[in-house]
């Protein structure tokens, strides 16, 4: 890592008070090598309001509040930019519920040493998910499947939000033109850096479902990321073609 070798855990928060506390000891007490980053829509819970009285009496926990519930995409944007203004060396991305287990933060900060993203995959040799429905379970597995075929790099988990990036893989990029959310935000990232051709490294870890409150997940989140998808997909093939064509010779 680069700089003074900290890394930054960014957590979205939409009504996510009940797990906040268990979030902070559990990922401060991973490792003290990161400081952890709410990034809360204006939760009716209270959720921000907690965040920022922990933070009150804690250095390592920050909080940035939002006027509404603005989305997930634009909440990592946010916290990017925060991180990247500060130096951070490393930024991470963990979901609120505690389908993530802190407890794997060292596995995937060690794996940047040679890599620009880390990714926690479900679905690589040792990865697993636990209490998720078979419709769930199909729906995020042909997510990726499509991803993977359709934008051609060999990432299984495209769709994990529960990664580290290099603060150079962020700096490449133009975040303000990123419009995506949910599903496809974690596909267009993940697309992003592996265009870039940074090298994209995945590990196994458990995702388990969340035990308490409800998902953010639905049909338009999964229908986003179909359409998403199906847009890069052909972008990269148009912009490729004109270069076949270009390389053509022909008789006379």
């Amino acid at each position: 890592m680069s700089g003074d070798g900290r890394g930054l855990v960014i957590v979205p928060t939409y009504n996510e008070r009940g797990n906040l506390r268990e979030v902070v000891e559990r990922t401060l007490a991973a490792t003290d090598d990161v400081d952890l980053l709410f990034v809360d829509d204006a939760s009716p819970d209270g959720t921000g309001a907690l965040a920022t009285e922990i933070g009150e009496t804690e250095p390592r926990v920050n909080v940035l509040e939002r006027d509404g519930k603005r989305g997930l995409g634009l909440a990592y944007v946010l916290g990017f930019g925060w991180a990247l203004q500060r130096e951070y060396s490393v930024i991470v991305e963990m979901d609120a519920d505690l389908s993530h287990d802190p407890a794997d933060l060292p596995r995937l900060l060690s794996t940047l040493e040679d890599a620009d993203l880390a990714i926690g995959s479900r679905y690589i040799d040792g990865g697993r998910v636990r209490n998720w429905g078979a419709i769930r379970r199909a729906l995020s597995a042909v997510a990726n499947l499509y991803a993977r075929l359709w934008l051609g790099y060999r990432v299984r988990d495209s769709t994990s939000g529960f990664r580290a990036y290099r603060r150079d893989a962020l700096l490449s990029q133009e975040l303000s033109s990123i419009r995506s959310e949910g599903y496809a935000f974690q596909i267009e990232m993940t697309r992003r850096v592996s265009r870039a051709g940074g090298r994209i490294v995945e590990i196994p870890i458990t995702f388990v479902e969340r035990a308490s409150g409800r998902s953010k997940l639905n049909r338009g989140v999964v229908l986003e990321a179909m359409v998403f998808v199906t847009a890069w997909g052909l972008k990269d093939r148009l912009r490729r073609r004109p270069r076949e064509l270009s390389g053509i010779r022909r008789g006379r």
